[in-house]
């Protein structure tokens, strides 16, 4: 489809470039060959969850590692087949056939994708069959029931005798008038069933053999259900460290003892994964509350979009299943190796086994509050930053509890977005309701995935006091901020934390995120309007520090892009430093590559979906992408502007993507700190500076190992590093400046 425009530079460049020539005039791109300016963006994801792969493939990790991002790889791989996957399957299904800004058709990126999955999923499968037998080398086996010994054996028969069997649910296909449901991303046992002569065929009538001159009976279908309320991984009675067998293998080992009268004439494992693109209309219900919960049920009757099948499965159990799911074999994954491999996280993580695993990277308290006693005191005095994990969640905890006990804060608000089970910070915003309090929360109930959840705490903390506000019609609430009203003598002082990660202290300890805590007049001034945004009709004439989302941000980064290409000359060219989760925006590509046409330096760091071509000659030269995939999730939403010298730098909860600058409420703020300014800047440039595990994103849409030469840099490990020097020097400076006392 032809696309509006062409690409060209927002002002006449003029001058000559470093190696003395004339710098190239804007190049005019073909309207008629996007596919030469963007990458699609599932592909895009596809080569993200590639760099994932090769980490779980790499011999340099510990083996229980390597596991884990295998383990990532296949729950990152469910999540995009029940949304991206089950969207572009919609939109065939509907004939739409209008291309992506790469050029692509739905069809034709649902064939792309398929064809990329299948070489994914065969080459998970051999790592998974290649880290297992390391393992076993380590004493840690996961091994086919066949192979346990007979004592083992004994153990395995008890064991599904007396915790299995009893929760285990057969069903006989053929006798049921109307098939059950089985939900999405459970793991049943299928299996061909042939009576014996003369027996009962398990359903309490007698089946006896067929007349003389007629055919054997037709064989019947079988279904076991594997519970997911059972431990997915059967440990094994033994000497050795570890030894366990699969749930589902020994379901079908012993399936003669579910289906009575009936011999087994072949069985096969199979999970099926449902449409899970379930869209909420909160404009149009009157109870979100109830919508949400509706929703999350409907997701367990959907479509299915894919077949997963253990290798070599009976020709009329797989014709059966694709008939019942109403597939092609074109959705159909025959797996020679575990099906619903996620579940290997929960054996990556066991207790234990520590030479199997990386060496412990414990959060440090942040470097702002060293020494600190009062978190009150020390917000009035300085800014604080904090670099997670490297640096704790805890004081974010610590503040929110310590403003729920203390009789001066009259008010908290706050927006939860995900957060964790049995959460801290619930708790403290219900004791501060309880303790009479007025205490807002936001609680984003369309936070996918963990709709449920979030319903739970919307009515824990409904119960407690608190006002609950199910977030903004028609908008996600992904922004995150924390504000605390604190009566102080005879004057009221606001307290801020923005961040941009969630409120969740699980994942602060595995996501890189970076918050910010404050007590700056404008900034508190600002996060007041957003909240009364949030709750009432309050529309501010002019943000002093924050652009909020939708279209605020897009106009502020639009503007400094611009004001960068308007401030860079040949001989000093401008600098823009980004580091998201995310590059999907059309406009915002097209932005940046104005910015590099006009001479500005363009570094990305992309952790995921990049749909910007870097590269690209006369029109994205001066732009580099890279990605880091380490032992942390990469979260944070850095941006610096060069600004001529006078240097800038924002943190937010958006990505540059469409529904983040478009469609969702979002927050961009400064750091206003000159200090912290410095650090975030070293953040940023510690991520381009690493040679380890950053991968560089080429002009065809390859991603390449980055390397280079000379000194080794790890960004995670260094990062880490630095709060450890941080520490030390504070503890070193303690020391030197400690009074001594008079002698007794």
């Amino acid at each position: 489809m032809a696309r509006k425009g062409k690409i060209k530079s927002r002002r006449k460049v003029k001058g000559k470039d470093k190696s003395g020539g004339k710098r190239e005039s804007a190049r005019m791109i073909s309207p008629d060959s996007p596919g030469e300016l963007f990458i699609n963006r599932e592909l895009s994801w596809l080569e993200f969850n590639e760099r994932v792969l090769r980490e779980g493939r790499s011999d340099t990790l510990p083996l229980l590692e390597r596991l884990k991002f295998l383990a990532i790889v296949s729950s990152n791989l469910d999540e995009f087949l029940m949304i991206r996957v089950a969207g572009l399957r919609q939109q065939v299904e509907a004939g739409v056939t209008r291309p992506d800004i790469a050029g692509m058709s739905p069809a034709q990126q649902l064939e792309a994708i398929h064809r990329r999955i299948r070489r994914m999923v065969s080459d998970r499968t051999a790592a998974i069959r290649e880290v297992l037998a390391e393992l076993d080398r380590h004493d840690f086996r996961l091994r086919p029931v066949s192979q346990a010994s007979e004592q083992q054996r004994r153990f395995l028969s008890r064991h599904f005798a007396e915790e299995i069997l009893p929760v285990l649910t057969p069903l006989a296909v053929n006798r049921l008038e109307r098939f059950p449901h089985l939900p999405g991303s459970s793991l049943n046992v299928g299996a061909v069933l042939e009576n014996l002569e003369g027996k009962c065929d398990g359903n309490g009538s007698g089946n006896p053999a067929a007349p003389e001159g007629e055919g054997p009976p037709e064989p019947r279908l079988g279904v076991v259900p594997v519970p997911d309320c059972l431990p997915r991984f059967v440990r094994l009675p033994g000497e050795s460290s570890l030894e366990a067998v699969l749930l589902e293998d020994l379901i079908c080992e012993n399936l003669p003892r579910l289906f009575p009268g009936h011999s087994v004439a072949a069985s096969a494992i199979f999970r099926i994964t449902r449409d899970a693109d379930v869209v909420i209309d909160d404009d149009e219900v009157s109870d979100l509350l109830d919508s949400v919960e509706q929703a999350v049920r409907e997701r367990r009757r959907r479509a299915v979009i894919r077949l997963e099948l253990s290798a070599r499965p009976d020709a009329r159990l797989r014709k059966w299943l694709l008939e019942w799911c109403e597939i092609t074999d074109q959705l159909v994954l025959e797996i020679d190796g575990m099906l619903g491999a996620s579940a290997l996280m929960k054996l990556a993580t066991i207790p234990g086994f520590d030479s199997l695993k990386y060496e412990d990277w414990p959060p440090q308290e942040p470097v702002d509050l060293l020494a600190e006693e009062d978190i009150w005191d020390a917000l009035q005095d300085h800014d604080v930053m904090i670099s997670m994990p490297y640096e704790s969640f805890d004081p974010v905890v610590r503040l929110l509890q310590a403003a729920a006990a203390d009789p001066g804060v009259l008010a908290i608000k706050q927006t939860l977005y995900r957060t964790d089970g049995g959460s801290p910070i619930v708790a403290a915003l219900a004791r501060a309701a309880e303790s009479g309090k007025q205490v807002t929360v936001l609680v984003e109930l369309k936070a996918r995935f963990d709709e449920a959840n979030n319903v739970e705490w919307a009515r824990r903390l409904e119960d407690a006091g608190c006002h609950v506000i199910y977030g903004v019609a028609g908008l996600k609430t992904h922004a995150k901020a924390l504000l605390i009203v604190r009566r102080e003598g005879s004057r009221i002082r606001r307290y801020l934390h923005l961040s941009t990660g969630n409120y969740n202290s699980k994942t602060a300890r595995l996501y890189s995120d970076i918050g910010y805590m404050t007590s700056d007049p404008e900034m508190a001034s600002d996060a007041a309007a957003f909240f009364n945004l949030l709750t009432g009709y309050s529309q501010p004439v002019e943000w002093k520090r924050f652009a909020i989302s939708p279209k605020g941000i897009r106009r502020r980064f639009e503007e400094l892009i611009q004001r960068e290409v308007d401030a860079s000359t040949p001989d000093q060219p401008g600098l823009i430093m980004a580091k998201m989760n995310s590059l999907q925006d059309e406009q915002m590509c097209l932005a940046l590559y104005c910015a590099s046409q006009a001479g500005v330096r363009v570094l990305l760091n992309v952790r995921g979906i990049c749909c910007l071509r870097p590269g690209v000659r006369g029109v994205s030269e001066n732009i580099e992408v890279v990605s880091i995939v380490d032992r942390f999730l990469e979260h944070a939403r850095v941006f610096y502007f060069g600004n001529g010298g006078h240097e800038e730098v924002y943190l937010s909860s958006a990505d540059w993507m469409t529904r983040n600058l478009d469609k969702r409420l979002e927050l961009l703020f400064p750091v206003i700190d000159v200090n912290l300014q410095k650090r975030a800047v070293e953040y940023l440039q510690t991520c381009f500076d690493d040679n380890v595990k950053a991968s560089r994103l080429a002009a065809d849409g390859s991603w390449r190992r980055k390397g280079g030469r000379g000194k080794r840099i790890r960004a995670q490990e260094a990062l880490y590093s630095r709060v450890l020097e941080a520490h030390k020097v504070a503890a070193q400076s303690e020391m030197q400046f400690r009074p001594l006392k008079r002698p007794e």
